[in-house]
């Protein structure tokens, strides 16, 4: 068996764009990856044209290992987001059809699983204004649909600093999600890198109260050591990861114990394999792993198969119950979430297939983010909670 042709679609919403590659042999078996950018699909596009000429065609699927190495270190560049992006779409695509010949799901093939369903919370609920009335409405909604587990970012547009009107308008939209979810439900609180460590400390402190499950991404990720700076004043579990790109980039995280949940991002990090080998890494600090998912179905299916398998697993972010839900019907076959909770795919491979079809009527909007705008705009429209 060997692969014969990789082809690229784009789906397009108001806030980012969803890219997916289908990887087809020589046999007939056809697997699907997926990843979204922010600003570089035209980008991680024009990688994976080259890529597929020079490193993925001819290739055996079944030798991932071999197919990864050669995309990340075959071009002597050091790989950054875009090439790690465009090797996990490919390597979660060989996977998929490793599955369908072998007529097993992937978790099957990764060691089997540790757990029979997958604890889900819910990003993307919050598209309303910033008033704590609004919040508390939209936050009832994520109970009422069975969610236990809930993410926002509730802080604007600031940045290094808040002055203090806005520290305490952020604030009081925590205090409006907590009185409206209950003491039970878990609250994870986003803060985009935003922050000076000072500041991310202060305003963790002024959150307590409400337990938070934990502060996510205090401080810019470029500098881990200011990051241990913050974690080191902040009571809360500290997580991040999103935007390491490379596993051996998290290891002077793990040396500085700058963090308690790391978030790799199974679509920006390389894919399946190369996240379950920092999985494991991860738990030899005795660290959990909560993987960050902005994706559609194919990323998220991707997501399910590793949490399967992975004993320092603790939830699995999940966007499209309530931001672009028609997202879903891309790629059919992704079970829903009943209860708060996902059950494992049951069906060969990743167990969704992609509909070329749906994704040809989403076309790129040209759609560009930025978190630092007045009021987070969109071209006209505010987008979810980012991941």
């Amino acid at each position: 068996m060997k692969i014969a042709d990789v082809r690229t679609h784009v789906y397009g919403t108001p806030w980012r764009d969803l890219t997916y590659v289908q990887v087809f042999t020589d046999d007939g078996l056809v697997g699907v990856g997926e990843t979204r950018m922010l600003g570089h699909t035209q980008a991680l596009l024009g990688y994976l044209a080259e890529a597929t000429r020079n490193h993925v065609l001819g290739s055996d699927p079944f030798d991932i290992e071999s197919l990864v190495d050669r995309m990340k270190r075959g071009d002597y560049g050091r790989a950054g987001e875009i090439v790690m992006s465009g090797i996990a779409c490919v390597e979660m695509a060989c996977w998929d059809i490793v599955g369908k010949a072998l007529g097993q799901p992937v978790w099957r093939l990764l060691g089997g699983k540790v757990r029979d369903r997958i604890k889900a919370y819910a990003n993307g609920w919050y598209t309303v204004e910033r008033t704590p009335e609004e919040f508390h409405a939209a936050a009832r909604a994520v109970v009422d649909r069975g969610y236990r587990a809930l993410k926002l970012d509730p802080f604007g547009a600031g940045r290094w600093e808040l002055d203090r009107a806005e520290r305490r308008h952020s604030i009081s939209l925590v205090e409006a999600v907590r009185d409206a979810v209950g003491p039970d439900v878990e609250i994870l609180v986003e803060m985009h890198g935003r922050f000076a460590p000072h500041e991310a400390i202060r305003i963790a402190a002024s959150l307590a109260e409400f337990e938070p499950g934990w502060v996510e991404e205090p401080v810019p990720p470029e500098n881990l050591r200011a990051l241990a700076k913050a974690a080191a004043g902040i009571d809360a579990p500290v997580a991040t990861g999103e935007r390491i790109h490379d596993r051996t980039e998290f290891r002077e995280l793990f040396d500085l114990g700058a963090a308690d949940i790391i978030q790799p991002d199974i679509g920006h990090l390389g894919g399946i394999s190369e996240t379950r080998k920092l999985a494991a890494t991860a738990e030899t600090h005795f660290t959990l792993v909560a993987p960050h998912n902005v994706g559609g179905a194919v990323l998220t299916a991707a997501n399910l198969h590793l949490a399967a398998c992975t004993p320092n697993f603790m939830i699995q972010e999940h966007f499209n119950d309530f931001a672009d839900e028609e997202v879903k019907l891309a790629a059919p076959g992704l079970p829903p979430v009943v209860d708060g909770y996902f059950a494992l795919p049951t069906a060969p491979g990743l167990g969704v297939e992609l509909d070329v079809d749906v994704v040809a009527a989403h076309p790129s909007r040209g759609a560009h983010f930025d978190l630092y705008a007045d009021g987070w705009e969109l071209r006209g429209s505010r987008p979810p909670g980012r991941g």
